[in-house]
């Protein structure tokens, strides 16, 4: 193998991999992405936090809001990186801000009802604040850009 075709070789491989992350011993697509990755994370935490509200608190109606609302911040995000117009792209944006902004009340909720305590609530509302400040971000730039 040449030089040339050895760099063209090294360089696709190099783009391929760093496409793409281990999560969990799975391999997963990465988009490099800060609300991809942050929300993809914070969708994993809620699923751990229904699991344990639902078996070890015997709770149903609060977590499955949660479960609805927390895992559709980063899907509605990730539908954003494919929407079809700069419309589409901020619509599915505003409805993962709106997402956030439940998923927040309902980590609230638990706290005051003595489902969680206050290190896991204040933890995991602090993950949904930097995604919504990310998602604020932007959206802010989304609509500059638009006009």
């Amino acid at each position: 193998m040449n030089l040339w075709a050895f760099l063209v070789y090294y360089s696709l491989f190099t783009i391929h991999y760093s496409l793409f992350s281990e999560i969990g011993g799975i391999i997963v697509m990465s988009y490099n992405s800060p609300l991809l990755e942050k929300s993809l994370h914070f969708a994993a935490r809620i699923v751990k936090l229904y699991q344990y509200l639902s078996k070890e608190k015997h709770e149903s109606i609060i977590s499955k809001q949660i479960i609805r609302s927390g895992t559709s911040i980063g899907a509605n995000a990730n539908e954003a990186v494919y929407g079809v117009s700069q419309a589409d792209f901020i619509a599915k944006l505003q409805i993962s801000l709106k997402e956030t902004a439940e998923t927040e009340y309902w980590l609230r909720l638990l706290l005051l009802s003595d489902y969680i305590d206050e290190k896991l609530a204040q933890s995991m509302i602090d993950d949904c604040l930097e995604i919504k400040k990310i998602l604020i971000s932007s959206l802010k730039t989304a609509k500059d850009n638009k006009r």
